[in-house]
């Protein structure tokens, strides 16, 4: 499985501006929901279901990165959002750090392998120096996108 398979590119954004958790949270689903990623009447019970995620402990690893994910019927498939937050946003984080790249993850509850895979490939990837560096120095959605397919294609080192 590789990032660009789950990924919605119309859901990356480049310049996130975000006061605080569930705002992001919210802005990525909303992006999801503009490109026809998930329905619109969709979208409440998504952020709903990601922030009784977050109640359980925050999805922020560390290192500038948080994941937050949920499993939610009404997708059918894997989708992702990305955000890249350059102010940095406070997500409670392990390491008490802002937190400035975020993969937003929703898969279909029948489908949990899919979920794990996705999570692990997630961080695979965001435990990968080059990466992170490479992705918050991105200046806009095609940068990102680039350096997915980059990732996906083990040319990061």
């Amino acid at each position: 499985m590789k990032l660009t398979d789950f990924v919605v590119p119309d859901a990356i954004l480049a310049d996130l501006k975000a006061e605080n958790k569930e705002t992001a949270i919210r802005e990525m689903v909303a992006a999801l929901k503009r490109c026809g990623a998930i329905r619109e009447e969709d979208e409440e019970s998504i952020v709903e279901a990601i922030m009784k995620r977050e109640q359980l402990g925050s999805t922020g690893i560390g290192n500038g990165v948080a994941v937050p994910h949920t499993k939610h019927p009404s997708v059918d498939r894997l989708v992702c959002a990305v955000a890249l937050v350059k102010d940095g946003v406070d997500f409670s984080a392990l390491d008490n750090e802002p937190v400035h790249i975020l993969f937003l993850l929703i898969s279909p509850p029948d489908r949990p392998g899919d979920h794990l895979r996705g999570l692990e490939n997630i961080s695979r990837h965001l435990k990968n120096q080059n990466f992170v560096k490479f992705f918050r120095q991105a200046k806009s959605k095609d940068d990102i996108l680039e350096l997915l397919h980059e990732a996906d294609n083990n040319q990061l080192g």
